[in-house]
Formats: C-alpha cells, structure tokens, sequence
C-alpha cells in the first residue's frame, strides 16, 4: 500500500475519533421544543435516558386535567402513562393489550404500559387553557414560552454544554 494512503487513512481515523469524542464531551442529552411551523428551536432541557417529563393540560370537553408522562428510552420519547379525571372526547375509554388502569389516591385514573415510541410529538398550546411542560421536578407554561396556539414539537437529542463563566453567570 503506497504511503500516502496509509497517512491519509490515519488521518480520517484520528479526524473521526476526536469528532466522536468531542461530540459526547461538549454536548448534553436534552429533551428539545422547537416550533412546530419553522423548525426553530425554542428551548432545550437536560433529560437523560431514563428520566420521564410530563405535559398537563385542561381537557376541553370535560375540564379536567390531563397528564401525558413520557420516558426516554434507548435515545427516543415514549408514552409511558396518562393520567385523567374523567371520560370525554379523545380520552381513553378502554384498555388494551399490555395496558393497565390504576386509580390513585385522589381519584385519577393512570392508564400505563404503552411503552410506545413517539416518532414525532408535538401540541398545540391551548388558547384558554395552558398547557405545562414538568421537567426535573420544574413547571414550566407553554403558553409563556412558545404564544398560545403555538404548535410546539418535542424531540430528544444532544445539544451543546452551555459554559458559565463568573461573568455569564452575574449577568443572568
């Protein structure tokens, strides 16, 4: 094999490793909010594998709260339970194969064992009522972040580490 393969081989090795490792040591696991129209990011949140974040709404139909909890599970959102209040339109009304209903102790009732993948997860933020996004023990308004009526989409991925500096942090 000619020397100037060997060399540039070498190169492509050594130019991939360091992207592979500066790639995981410069950036986080996040749960990311873009907009749902122009792809813009709006917020991200560290969220690592296995953690849950949940989003609580008011049903339009029967007024009563809502919870959609999902997990990260092998890099990907899942449905991992709903919680409600009472029936009404598009809430579930049966259970299915590997699913189980559970009351709990105010009287919700917690439909769980989807364990689906969500290919793509969005909302849109309620004009009457707010939609919020509970994320590592934090309440956060959609309708203060995103406008109401906004379409916001939810993926999971890895974002940039955000460096503080003594200056960065005593502007904030």
């Amino acid at each position: 094999m000619p020397k100037g393969w060997l060399l540039t081989g070498t190169a492509i090795v050594v130019t991939v490793s360091v992207s592979v490792f500066l790639f995981f040591t410069l950036t986080e696991p996040c749960l990311i909010l873009k907009n749902g129209e122009t792809g813009e990011v709006i917020a991200a949140f560290l969220l690592n594998e296995g953690e849950e974040f949940s989003i609580t709404f008011v049903h339009s139909v029967n007024q009563t709260p809502v919870t959609d909890v999902y997990q990260i599970k092998n890099g990907k959102i899942h449905v991992a339970r709903t919680v409600y209040y009472s029936f009404g339109a598009g809430v579930q009304s049966g259970i299915g194969e590997g699913e189980s209903l559970e009351y709990g102790p105010d009287g919700a009732m917690i439909v769980s064992g989807f364990s689906r993948p969500m290919d793509r997860l969005s909302y849109i933020v309620g004009t009457v009522s707010d939609h919020t996004l509970e994320i590592g023990g934090e309440r956060i308004s959609l309708r203060e972040l995103c406008g109401r009526n906004a379409r916001v989409q939810f993926t999971y991925g890895r974002r940039l580490v955000r460096m503080r500096t003594p200056f960065s942090a005593r502007s904030k």
